[in-house]
């Protein structure tokens, strides 16, 4: 029987009728499962808080609006929960905006739910009626929900109803107390059967930080062990000798249940823990074994006796499945499992209160003395306790300084910043004063002061109150950020939910009753070997010595290329070259020739002349050719390579074939396939170059070496079918002969060309466009291109996904953006040339880099801009479509796009914003928002853009009479709209025009190109009546149908329809244009009447209806002037981008 451990999903986990876990799971509970913070009066109580529900007083409000509250519901037992919905309080100005979701098995020690990594508050509702829902992007087991509110509306008070949705869960525990396991042993009569997979899967809650969970015995001495240590997991895989390991994981021991799978397929092992897996590439001397018995909770379990060797288990696990087969239960049935020590079926709950210091603000005040605590931080420095001493005879100070307990000026301990639980004892006695840290007399120090070491009233943990009239707490030290549990005071232990409760003590910016410790180095973020460390808030990568530089490791420092070395100024010599940039080839050192073409050297073992004499013991001579690059670094190398060569070299007498025609002498390229052909020749030839020209001084033969005379013969040549190169081996057969000799010499490999940095792409209308794959850079991902234009602005590149998306643009002639949304808000990087214009129709470098920790943009030698990543985390970017540039269209009257945003009080049970739906809700405020477009017409007046909200809200930008521009704002319903008129007159003259809105809070800013005379107008504006938008409706291009709600003038125009051009259209990361026409079928697009792409979008006059022609990016035909792209072709003219001449050199 094979070892195999699968990622099994939700159904192996234990949940009940998988296909269909989205039930209400709220509505139908009684009022005494909801408990809450506080409330506002009895018809404000938690049991009201039900979604769609009126009762009492609409739903929950607590007494006091601030971050201390929380609403918490009991589902009565361990549940499967996929999705959260919430709601204001009815008839009221009362909603949560943002909230935390903590869940827990026992009503304590609560778990914060982390949508993806570090990701934790949710987006509430911006109103009273509206429900929104999240589908949570993993699942959640447990019985206890509980909703803290971080804001809510500032003109009213904190109002909640809410809902979960989910399933039944079938739940088989055992408990271990580290005396006991389980043995599932494999009877003699039973014959191993050899299965292509093999699966484990388990959760386990642990009590201690260390323990085995598994231990599996083979034949032939093979074991596989899987160890808690320290809070991370440990795969062990054995032979003899042969050793390997894998740890995933990190503070597993935080007595939450943690799920693990270990798989089994072929050659490699897939290992899961949580949500992180890690594919194990096993050798041959580990591979799958038979096994003999499996034991659970310790190494070793035979008959009534157990052999330790290390620590066993000590907590629960649930769900224990090995191929399906469901080990707990045979173990309660005493079948085919034995059970030695003690072994319960049930999870005994520990009552553990741990406490979270998050911030500057974070402090606990205790009456008492001597007293006892665990802590748990990533910081080397912060303080634990002070308090003040009787008779003011001053204060004392226990606190982290550079990963070492002290007190004063004395110390214990060390390397305490490693996210474990560690204990601190401080004791006085008979005017001693005595620190011990994690029970160990080795880290224990003592100080006699000369005055009496006893406490004032109070005891300050992590900090003091933020007050400028208190006298009894000093902190000249950092603050404490981490966790503490276990805390006792004068030898009793604190009840801290009577602290929570505000019956003891008194405590600032706390989390109580959970630990809220991540590691943010678990899996780590940097990339290419950089060594992660960190504090509470972030993490850095120490990036020296890796060939690589940025926040995460992730830009190489070297370049991909002699090419580009070339291109920079370099001359000949040896330079790292890192053929894929930021990719996972290491970067390698290499000779660049660049005396006249450049060309990158790859030197090996063996370029010297090797003589052979006859040898009557060997048929046969091999020679093997090691190279200064490894197999995967010379394959990219070749790859990116215009053209790669080696010359062959050969002196013999003897015979290159045999008399029938078989090869003697052959050699074996990166493919591992045999070649008979040699320089000069063609691949399947089995020629040398003489016999391609005919002139080998045997004509009956195709190597001169065939002729088989006594004097020498060579045969030499260039090998130049990258598809074989380079030459690994060379086999010389025919030695055997007295007197026989022979001598050959293999070149270096040389290649010249880049096939990345001279590839060029043109464009000569804006309907052209590349197609690329979809854009996977989900945690880190960099851009790079060089571009020379004369056009004003347009967008190099951009990628969508249903809410995300990625852009580079040239927004100006002076500026350049990346912007990206990855589910939290749209973000953008600007680049500004201080006046130094980029469409010089010059080349000009471009490099965008997006990482979990920032984002950054450089343009040529300009000062380069950088965006931290937002305080909470990150989200993977999610993208679905094509990389490509925009296009255009051309509409007549009847014609109308319309993208329509879901209502704000719309709930769709099984989707939501954060995952599967294709249109975006409009529960939001836009208190800004960026609009875009280009056009051309000759119709004035005319509607161009109308955005709408369900409160009878717009935008509107329209051309009126006399052909200016005007921006029209209605955001209160109770004043009359407000216009912005641009100076710019007749833009109904049949030229493109480009135009750019940016509103910020009241700032309106309105900028007008006009290509014909690139001539740019920026104006700004500010607005006197309220500045949120609310809801969004909808974005119309052309002719609006629903028209009923149409101020009068609006309508007026909007009754003679559009004719004209539209391009580039964008409403903040919205591009309705592009939706509806190439993505028609699955975007929230109606459109109604006549719609064409066309290449009215060209600044030059051209006829709007011609059909357009796209090619993949690997498509090189098309020629210029018939609107395809070109690709590789650097001496073709240039190209169209937003209406100009352009060109694109992609690197």
């Amino acid at each position: 029987m094979l070892l195999q451990l699968a990622i099994l999903y939700c159904c192996s986990y234990g949940a009940i009728g998988k296909d269909s876990c989205d039930g209400p799971l709220v509505s139908s509970l009684p009022q005494s499962y909801f408990r809450s913070s506080s409330q506002l009066s009895n018809s404000h109580g938690p049991g009201f808080a039900k979604v769609n529900r009126r009762d009492g007083a609409g739903g929950w409000a607590p007494v006091e609006s601030n971050k201390y509250q929380w609403l918490e519901v009991d589902l009565g037992e361990r549940t499967e929960i996929t999705a959260v919905a919430t709601q204001g309080r009815y008839g009221s100005s009362d909603w949560v905006s943002s909230f935390l979701l903590m869940f827990s098995d026992t009503g304590r020690n609560w778990k914060q739910y982390r949508q993806e990594d570090s990701i934790g508050a949710f987006t509430g509702n911006s109103n009273a009626d509206s429900v929104v829902q999240f589908k949570l992007q993993q699942p959640v087991f447990a019985r206890f929900l509980r909703l803290l509110p971080l804001d809510w509306n500032p003109n009213g008070r904190i109002g909640l109803r809410l809902e979960a949705y989910g399933c039944p869960y079938k739940s088989d525990v055992a408990s271990f107390d580290g005396s006991g396991c389980l043995l599932y042993r494999f009877g003699p009569n039973t014959t191993p059967i050899l299965t292509a997979k093999d699966t484990i899967s388990l959760k386990f809650k642990t009590l201690q930080n260390s323990g085995t969970l598994i231990h599996t015995e083979g034949q032939h001495d093979r074991s596989l062990t899987l160890e808690l240590h320290k809070g991370k997991l440990f795969l062990h895989l054995r032979k003899g000798t042969s050793h390997m390991v894998v740890s995933l994981g990190s503070l597993l021991d935080d007595l939450h249940w943690h799920h693990v799978a270990i798989e089994r397929v072929s050659g490699h092992v897939n290992f899961t823990v949580d949500k992180s897996t890690q594919q194990i590439q096993v050798p041959a001397e580990l591979s799958p074994f038979e096994i003999n018995e499996i034991s659970f909770g310790g190494v070793q379990c035979h008959g009534t006796q157990m052999v330790l060797s290390r620590r066993n288990f000590h907590g629960c696990l649930e769900n224990l499945l090995w191929n399906e087969v469901n080990v707990n239960d045979l173990a309660k049935q005493h079948q085919k499992v034995s059970i030695t020590g003690n072994v319960t079926f049930t999870c005994a709950e520990p009552v553990s209160v741990p406490v979270t210091f998050a911030g500057a603000q974070s402090f606990l005040q205790l009456p008492g003395a001597a007293l006892h605590l665990q802590f748990r931080t990533w910081n080397r420095a912060g303080l634990l306790l002070t308090f003040d001493l009787q008779q003011q005879v001053g204060s004392l100070w226990l606190y982290l300084s550079e990963t070492r307990v002290r007190l004063q000026i004395h110390k214990a301990g060390f390397g305490l910043n490693d996210g474990q639980w560690h204990s601190v004892d401080l004791t006085a006695r008979r005017g001693r004063l005595t620190i011990t840290v994690d029970e160990e007399e080795s880290s224990t120090a003592h100080a006699s002061p000369s005055f009496p070491v006893v406490s004032g009233n109070n005891l300050f943990f992590g900090g003091c109150p933020d007050s400028k009239n208190n006298q009894e707490c000093r902190n000249p030290f950092n603050v404490f950020q981490g966790c503490m549990r276990h805390i006792h005071v004068d030898n009793n232990p604190v009840d801290l939910i009577k602290v929570q409760q505000m019956l003891i003590g008194n405590y600032s910016d706390l989390q109580i009753d959970m630990c809220g410790i991540i590691d943010r180095c678990s899996p780590s973020h940097c990339e290419h070997g950089g060594r992660c460390t960190q504090s509470w808030s972030t993490f850095h990568c120490n990036c020296s010595n890796t060939g690589y530089s940025g926040a995460t490791c992730h830009s190489s420092v070297y370049e991909q290329s002699c090419e580009v070395y070339k291109h920079k100024g370099n001359t000949t010599g040896l330079y790292y070259i890192d053929v894929d940039g930021s990719g996972p080839i290491k970067p390698q050192l290499i000779y660049c020739n660049m005396t006249d073409q450049t060309w990158m050297v790859i030197q090996h073992n063996n370029t010297e002349l090797t003589k052979l004499k006859a040898s009557s013991g060997m048929n046969q001579h091999l020679a093997y050719f090691n190279y200064s690059a490894d197999a995967e670094q010379l394959g990219a190398i070749i790859t990116q390579a215009e053209h790669c060569e080696q010359e062959s070299v050969g002196f013999l007498n003897m015979c290159v074939c045999a008399s029938d025609g078989s090869p003697f002498t052959w050699w074996v390229g990166r493919t591992d396939e045999p070649q008979t052909y040699w320089g000069g020749a063609v691949p399947g030839s089995q020629q040398c170059g003489c016999g391609l020209q005919g002139n080998c001084i045997d004509s009956d033969h195709y190597c001169n070496c065939d002729a088989d005379r006594k004097e020498w013969a060579a045969d030499s040549g260039l090998l130049i079918h990258k598809e074989n190169l380079p030459v690994r081996w060379v086999v010389v057969g025919d030695i055997q002969r007295p007197e026989s000799e022979a001598a050959y010499r293999v070149s270096p490999l040389r290649c010249h060309g880049d096939k990345n940095f001279w590839n060029a792409a043109f464009f000569n209308k804006e309907t052209s466009y590349l197609h690329f794959p979809t854009f996977h850079g989900e945690l880190s991902a960099d851009i790079s291109f060089l571009f020379k234009t004369t056009a004003s602005s347009g967008v190099f590149l951009e990628n969508l996904g249903i809410k995300d998306f990625i852009r580079v643009e040239l927004s100006s002639p002076m500026d350049v953006v990346f912007s990206f949304d990855v589910g939290n808000g749209p973000f953008e990087v600007r680049v500004e040339t201080g006046g130094m214009a980029l469409n010089d129709d010059r080349w000009h470098r471009v490099r965008a880099e997006r990482n979990v920790k920032e984002a950054s943009l450089c343009v040529d030698a300009f000062p380069g801009a950088t965006q931290k990543a937002p305080a909470d985390g990150h989200i993977h970017l999610q993208l679905n479509s094509q990389l490509f540039v925009e296009v255009s269209a051309y509409f007549k009257p009847g014609t109308s796009v319309q993208y329509t945003f879901k209502e704000p009080y719309e709930l769709t049970r099984n989707t939501s914003t954060q995952s599967q739906s294709s249109s975006i809700y409009s529960d939001l405020t836009l208190r800004g928002e960026n609009v875009s477009f280009s056009f051309r017409t000759t119709q004035s007046p005319a509607l161009l853009l109308y955005i709408c909200s369900y409160y009878r809200e717009y935008l509107a930008v329209l051309l009126n009479r006399n052909g200016y521009l005007d921006v029209k704002y209605k955001l209160q319903n109770s004043r009359d709209a407000e216009v912005f008129r641009t100076s710019i007159r007749n833009l109904a003259n049949g030229q493109l025009h480009r135009v750019s809105i940016r509103r910020i809070s009241e700032t309106v800013s309105v900028q007008v190109t006009y290509f014909v005379t690139v001539n740019l107008s920026q104006e700004d504006f500010n607005l006197t009546s309220d500045t949120e938008f609310n809801a969004i409706k909808s974005v119309v291009l052309g002719k609006v149908q629903e028209s009923g709600e149409l101020d009068p003038e609006i309508a007026r125009l909007n009754s003679l329809g559009f004719s004209g051009c539209l391009s580039v259209v964008q409403f903040n990361s919205i591009t309705p244009l592009k939706a509806a026409l190439l993505y028609p079928n699955t975007s929230p697009v109606i459109v109604t009447g006549p719609l064409s792409e066309s290449t009215c979008g060209s600044s030059s006059p051209a006829n709007p209806y011609p059909a357009e022609t796209t090619h993949p990016l690997s498509d090189h035909s098309g020629t210029v002037g018939t609107g395809e792209p070109i690709v590789n072709a650097i001496k073709s003219d240039s190209a169209l981008i937003g209406g100009n001449r352009n060109m694109f050199l992609m690197s």
